[in-house]
C-alpha cells in the first residue's frame, strides 16, 4: 500500500492568497474562528428586594457590564476602599451597574444604600459574569436529578 499522495494530471491552483506550500486553513482549530459570536458584555438582572430611591420608587431591573482591568485598579486609590477594603465591591459595583430601572446613572452613594440581599446577589453576579462570561449556572433538580441551567440575572426562586 502506497502512503502520501499522488499526483495525477495537473493540480488545481491553491486558493488566492495562499502560496502552494502554505498550510491550507482548517477550521475549528486553535486560530480565529470565521464568525464568532459577538462578545457579551453587559448582562440584565433583577434584585431580590430593589432599590428604594428618595421618592420611594423601587427599581429592581439593571443592567450590569463585565468588569476591566482598570476598573478594579482605581477603587484601590478611593479614600473609602483605603479606610475600610469592604467598601471596595461597593465602589466596583458603582461603576458596572449601567442601568438600574429607571436610573442611568448608579454610583458607589447608590450602591451604598442597598438592602444587604441585594448587595450580596450583586457580588455573586459580578463573580459570575467576570468569571464565566455568562449568567447561567448549571444546577441539578434535588428531586429528579435532572440537570439544567438557571439565569443568575433574572428572578430566581420565583
Amino acid at each position: 500500500m502506497r502512503r502520501g499522495r499522488v499526483a495525477e494530471g495537473p493540480q488545481a491552483p491553491p486558493p488566492s492568497g495562499l502560496s502552494a506550500n502554505a498550510p491550507t486553513p482548517v477550521s475549528g482549530g486553535a486560530g480565529p474562528e470565521r464568525n464568532p459570536a459577538p462578545l457579551r458584555t453587559e448582562f440584565p438582572f433583577t434584585l431580590p428586594r430593589g432599590y428604594v430611591d428618595k421618592q420611594g420608587v423601587v427599581h429592581r431591573e439593571g443592567t450590569m457590564r463585565l468588569s476591566t482591568a482598570r476598573d478594579e485598579l482605581i477603587p484601590l486609590s478611593d479614600m473609602r476602599v483605603r479606610e475600610n477594603p469592604a467598601y471596595l465591591s461597593v465602589v466596583l459595583l458603582g461603576r458596572l451597574i449601567t442601568r438600574l430601572g429607571t436610573l442611568t446613572t448608579v454610583d458607589a452613594d447608590i450602591v451604598e444604600q442597598f438592602f444587604a440581599v441585594d448587595l450580596a446577589f450583586l457580588q455573586k453576579f459580578y463573580s459570575k459574569i467576570n468569571t464565566d462570561g455568562t449568567s447561567l449556572a448549571s444546577t441539578v433538580c434535588p428531586e429528579c436529578r435532572h440537570e439544567f441551567d438557571v439565569d443568575m440575572g433574572s428572578r430566581l426562586g420565583e
